[in-house]
């Protein structure tokens, strides 16, 4: 009966272990949760629901996109139709890109029209600023930034 109950104990272990290492598979960065290939806030990119758009941005701020997540940057980008804010990805990562970002750039963005807190957005998959270009994410919404670190 003791042992049963010690191999039921070390299942338990185990199977938070095991938890643990999956959440961390796509979760935090360097200060930041949530927005890894698993991140609650990517489930919300959908490759069926991506579009192009050209605009000016308006501006260029931190924002926190989802309860519990480090800053990422987002952009208000003004169409011909719309200003829609244009979510990009962390912060950390964004900082370390060469393209730059500021109002009154013309840009055009690919990215997936979503709901965020019950107002439309986008998340970007590429941003293009005359003739450089900002991937974000791969055709299926996968970050640039998951595995980052471990890149050579």
């Amino acid at each position: 009966m003791n042992m049963f109950r010690s191999l039921k104990r070390v299942a338990v272990v185990v199977s938070a272990l095991l938890a643990a290492a999956s959440f961390a598979q796509g979760g935090p960065r360097p200060g930041g949760r949530g927005w890894g290939a698993a991140g609650p806030y990517q489930r919300l990119y959908d490759p069926r629901t991506v579009e192009t758009v050209k605009g000016e941005i308006e501006k260029v701020e931190r924002i926190t996109p989802l309860q519990g997540m480090s800053a990422g940057v987002h952009l208000m980008l003004k169409t011909d139709k719309e200003s829609i804010s244009v979510h990009l990805g962390p912060a950390w990562y964004l900082d370390n890109q060469e393209l730059k970002l500021e109002p009154k750039d013309k840009v055009e963005v690919k990215a997936s029209r979503v709901t965020v807190a019950g107002k439309p957005a986008l998340i970007a998959a590429e941003v293009v600023k005359g003739d450089q270009v900002l991937k974000l994410r791969d055709d299926n919404g996968i970050p640039q930034w998951s595995g980052w670190r471990r890149r050579p």
